[in-house]
């Protein structure tokens, strides 16, 4: 067969950017999963977020979930970051006025989308790192396993709401007297145990549980204004990790500021998409687009915000 009747192969960079954007559209998904359920935490006012401890408890005992993670948000986090810094350093802007040296089209409405979807790339870039630091390692409950049950343990600041609300969420307070006075009386029956031979294998087993429970509440060290949570379930300590850090008004702004700045860039992202996949071609159904994505826009930037400024100051504030 002559060579001008087989098809050009397809260029790299072309397979890059569809895959670029199809991890985008599953990102918007993710997005969407993600906000819905921290809502829960602050949203039902009244109800202590039990949804959200619900939903987390369920997330955290999914099989295999560290695999999950990896292939359903960490390749796809990956594609789409990697491709995403190269539109952010060989992007060019027209949205602003120039000295003529460069076009200017700021009458343009998508012109200025397009810079706004490089500029939360930005944001979006720092912040995602910083929020997986933050919530996945520095503040994330550490676990320990006590008579065949897994507790889940984190220090929280200490609020006049917290004691109230260990007796509705069923979790317990520890400030360091009380892990000083656990450790004292452990280390009693230690002295006892070896004075006595006669201990049957079960005592013996019953204080190595009591020592490692002792090594988890004493794993991260509290401050004076500190108190050790530990929760039976996980998704009540992070539900109560969300509340801590929601007291604070810094994290308030900077999650606002990450927030906005995610539900701008993927569902402006999520309509462009739709025109790069031949979704919507014609200016009716762009249009409809539009608006679906804007709606789609408004309705999880209010559930990802009502986390924010919800969790603690107005549903477990006491």
């Amino acid at each position: 067969m002559p060579d001008y009747y087989q098809s050009p192969p397809i260029p790299g960079h072309f397979i890059w950017r569809r895959a670029h954007s199809l991890m985008g559209i599953w990102l918007v998904l993710f997005l969407m999963e993600h906000l819905f359920t921290n809502s829960q935490a602050a949203l039902y006012i009244g109800d202590d977020g039990a949804g959200f401890v619900t939903a987390v408890s369920w997330i955290k005992s999914l099989p295999y979930l560290q695999v999950i993670e990896l292939v359903l948000l960490g390749i796809p986090f990956l594609i789409h970051g990697i491709w995403g810094i190269k539109y952010l350093f060989t992007a060019e802007y027209n949205s602003n006025a120039s000295d003529g040296s460069k076009p200017s089209l700021p009458q343009y409405k998508r012109n200025k989308a397009y810079t706004w979807q490089r500029i939360t790339s930005w944001i979006l870039f720092v912040g995602i790192i910083a929020h997986v630091v933050q919530m996945r390692f520095i503040n994330y409950p550490t676990s320990t396993r006590f008579n065949g049950q897994n507790y889940y343990m984190l220090p929280v600041t200490i609020d006049k709401g917290l004691y109230p609300l260990s007796y509705r969420l069923d979790f317990e307070l520890y400030d360091q007297k009380k892990i000083d006075a656990y450790k004292m009386d452990i280390e009693n029956k230690r002295e006892s145990f070896l004075g006595n031979q006669s201990e049957d294998l079960v005592k013996k087993q019953s204080q190595l549980q009591e020592h490692a429970w002792l090594q988890a509440l004493e794993a991260r060290a509290l401050a004076s204004n500190e108190l050790m949570v530990v929760a039976p379930s996980f998704g009540t300590a992070e539900l109560l990790m969300v509340r801590d850090t929601f007291k604070s008004p810094l994290m308030i702004i900077l999650y606002t500021g990450l927030v906005l700045a995610a539900c701008f860039h993927a569902f402006n992202g999520l309509w462009t998409a739709m025109i790069s996949w031949g979704v919507t071609l014609t200016a009716a159904s762009q249009t409809l687009m539009r608006k679906i994505a804007v709606g789609l826009m408004v309705v999880v930037t209010f559930l990802g915000l009502a986390a924010i400024w919800g969790t603690y100051w107005i549903n477990l504030y006491q």
